[in-house]
């Protein structure tokens, strides 16, 4: 038997320990410490010391266990649990949900379209232009408690003409 391979023999059983810390599993250890068998004993350096040797072959193990943990990483990385939204099935609306959407779009506009100016333009800049209440109220030049009430008031008007197409 050669120096390396009674090397390996002697410590054979740390280096598995060693790997097992960094991969978590003791299966996957021992087949990191068999590759690093196969990779540290083909080189033959005559004035390599025992020490040296050891070190290398930690080396190998310690590089092997990271090279792992690498390609599960990355193969995690490419099952990742929820799939693309475009490959999931959109749900089908019925007809009848359809007609009743149009019916709640139709009555907000309505309302909408009823409220004064300034109101109107307030709820439009806030709730579909996704304005800040100071936004609204440094356009309008009113105070923010102002807009705030003009927002408030429009849309309680919608939620009331909603609620009584609803009942």
């Amino acid at each position: 038997m050669d120096d390396r391979h009674s090397l390996y023999l002697a410590h054979r059983s740390a280096l598995v320990d060693y790997a097992a810390r960094i991969l978590g599993s003791r299966e996957a250890a021992e087949d990191i410490v068999q590759e690093a068998y196969l990779r540290f004993t083909p080189g033959k350096t005559p004035t390599e010391s025992a020490r040296q040797g050891l070190a290398y072959l930690y080396r190998i193990v310690r590089n092997l266990s990271l090279d792992v943990l690498k390609r599960r990483k990355v193969e995690h990385r490419g099952h990742a649990s929820d799939p693309p939204f475009w490959t999931v099935p959109q749900p089908v609306e019925t007809p009848e949900q359809t007609v009743m959407f149009c019916d709640e779009v139709r009555i907000a506009a309505a309302v909408l379209a009823s409220l004064p100016g300034e109101i109107r333009i307030a709820v439009e800049m806030y709730r579909f232009g996704g304005h800040t209440l100071e936004g609204v109220a440094d356009h309008l030049g009113i105070s923010v408690a102002t807009a705030h009430r003009h927002v408030r008031t429009a849309m309680v008007k919608i939620a009331t003409a909603l609620d009584r197409k609803n009942a």
